[in-house]
């Protein structure tokens, strides 16, 4: 979370930046499909997005308890995350809401806040038939206890019905769902609970043993010590730079198949200190294993190369992702880890503060990244502004992947100390021009881009299965934003809903590739990926005018590949790993 003095340096980088802106049939027999009505199809043009706050209409009333105070402990500027999951698996989307704690004003040193109240439970609200949800926190067994930061969902023990993981300040819980709408805390069994400051986690089979393990971020080693931060003037007092505390190590949990894990980080060589916000997962050089990207605050940005062999090697400067374009580190927040330019090779977009410039970095495919900030067009549009949650996806179903971001900076005084910056913000928009110039197109696409807010977490999903991709933002300290994706578009979609035998359940890790008449798209089936939230794990797909897949190629965990012929495009599929590779 690094700022820099408003003066001579600013106004150099900006001039700078200012210089770059620019911009048929399923033939097998394990997949079964849910088909929309088919619409028109249209020239395979871009739009500008269309989303429309729905959070009241759909019946979500949610509040982040962040408890600030005067001391401004610095947990109470983070935030928590969002998951979409459809937990009872009635094929809609059902959201969870992480939530923070009492923090007192002063709070003694050793301290672990407690949820005192209703107020500081975590939220689970279901999906009824209708589209409205309702609270069922209670009923589930999932309110929680301690300030939750994270949450990651994954069906750990395969057993058809996802789990979620909360992490959190001090130690982190694991539910298990008991598949009759009811969640059973199981952290002390599994032997997750952790300790320090938990942020983002993910669900991956690192050793591809059908099984998912569990990594979980630390920021760093923190406790509620009073250190005034900032000028001494009233008003001004600030949260402390993360410069001034340790690092602290990933957590990895070895999934053993009973219900229990073993942590295994500095075995498997994930033992280096970082200060992680954000996790992505993907396997970058197509060796067959999955990575695994941490975005790190001010350090150098770490990326986990899994080496095969239940070991891995830290490779993040070597691979040109630890530095920025200048060979400076940054404030890595959210990240994201997906094909943009749809040549095959997952690439890799991280948030950060203000006068430090969203990073994009394209992947060479040959175990290198590019440095593509200005080439795309990014460096004037997000030099002043800063971002959390981030995710790829096909806004306008033009069979490119879009970038909505969540903007906020991390100092609420921040304008009185650099009065060209605010603390609350806009979302942001950009829209693929096929690879080639990200452009902002916020300011076309509806009247939520005008609203400011204080955002953290950001999930993505189609919650009302209408075949476009729709929003959900927490904020810091305040409330849930649904955002209906309403684009006015006649493109089609195809969205795939893996369900793993050999392999994990959910599919997680697996690789697909469709074809079309306009060329192929890539994808990797994850549930992580943002700034401490979890995505639905249904891979979406835009399609442009193309009214027809040629070829769905899924390369699962087990080294299965599937391959799909002529799949109806305009519909759900859920697709079952095949019991043999395709000849």
């Amino acid at each position: 979370m690094e700022t820099r003095e408003y003066g001579f340096f600013w106004l150099v980088v900006c001039a700078v930046g200012l210089l770059f802106l620019g911009q048929g049939d399923c033939q097998n027999t394990s997949a079964t499909g849910h088909t929309t009505a088919s619409t028109k199809p249209e020239a395979n043009v871009s739009v500008p997005g269309n989303f429309v706050d729905v959070t009241e209409k759909l019946g979500i009333h949610f509040k982040q308890e962040a408890s600030p105070t005067t001391k401004k402990y610095l947990l109470e500027a983070m935030g928590s995350g969002v998951a979409l999951l459809d937990y009872d698996n009635d094929g809609r989307l059902d959201i969870f809401f992480a939530n923070g704690a009492r923090i007192d004003d002063p709070t003694p040193k050793g301290t672990i806040p407690q949820k005192d109240g209703k107020k500081y439970w975590n939220r689970l609200y279901h999906q009824k038939a209708d589209g409205t949800f309702e609270d069922v926190t209670e009923k589930a067994g999932v309110a929680g206890t301690g300030y939750s930061t994270g949450v990651a969902v994954g069906d750990y023990d395969n057993d058809g019905f996802d789990d979620l993981f909360v992490a959190g300040y001090g130690h982190s819980t694991l539910y298990h769902n008991n598949g009759d709408g009811t969640f059973t805390d199981v952290t002390a069994i599994a032997g997750v609970a952790g300790s320090g400051w938990a942020t983002s986690a993910a669900w991956v089979d690192y050793d591809n043993d059908g099984r998912l393990d569990l990594v979980v971020a630390r920021y760093m080693e923190w406790d509620f010590d009073d250190i005034y931060c900032g000028r001494r003037e009233q008003g001004f007092r600030s949260y402390c730079h993360p410069d001034g505390f340790k690092p602290a190590s990933v957590l990895l949990y070895h999934n053993d198949g009973n219900g229990k894990f073993t942590e295994v980080a500095q075995k498997a060589g994930m033992g280096k200190p970082g200060k992680g916000l954000g996790l992505a997962i993907a396997d970058y050089d197509h060796d067959g294993w999955m990575d695994i990207l941490l975005a790190n605050d001010s350090i150098p940005e770490f990326l986990f190369h899994n080496k095969g062999n239940g070991t891995f090697e830290e490779v993040g400067l070597v691979s040109g992702i630890g530095l920025d374009g200048g060979g400076g580190t940054f404030a890595g927040m959210g990240v994201d880890f997906e094909d943009y330019n749809n040549d095959g090779w997952p690439d890799v977009f991280i948030t950060d503060l203000a006068n430090q410039k969203y990073a994009l970095y394209t992947n060479a495919g040959d175990g290198t990244f590019d440095y593509s900030t200005f080439t795309a067009g990014l460096g004037a549009v997000t030099l002043l502004h800063s971002a959390w949650g981030v995710r790829f996806m096909d806004y306008d179903n033009d069979g490119w992947k879009d970038l909505f971001i969540v903007q906020s900076h991390v100092m609420d005084t921040i304008q009185l100390e650099e009065p060209h910056l605010r603390y609350r913000e806009s979302p942001l928009l950009l829209r693929n021009e096929k690879g080639k110039k990200l452009l902002d197109v916020s300011a076309q696409s509806g009247g939520v881009f005008q609203q400011k807010w204080a955002a953290r977490g950001m999930a993505i999903g189609d919650i009302d299965n209408d075949g476009k991709v729709d929003v959900v933002v927490t904020e810091n300290n305040g409330p849930a934003w649904i955002l209906h994706n309403e684009t006015p578009t006649h493109n089609h979609w195809i969205t795939l809903n893996l369900v793993g035998v050999k392999s994990n359940k959910d599919g997680i890790g697996a690789e697909i590739k469709i074809t079309t008449a306009d060329g192929a798209q890539y994808a990797t089936v994850t549930t992580t990926g943002s700034y401490q939230s979890s995505s639905d794990k249904r891979v979406h797909f835009g399609l442009g005018s193309a009214n027809a897949v040629t070829e769905a190629e899924i390369h699962w965990p087990s080294g299965i590949k599937q391959v799909l012929k002529n799949p109806h495009v305009d519909q759900i599929l859920t697709v079952t790993e095949a019991s043999s590779p395709a000849q």
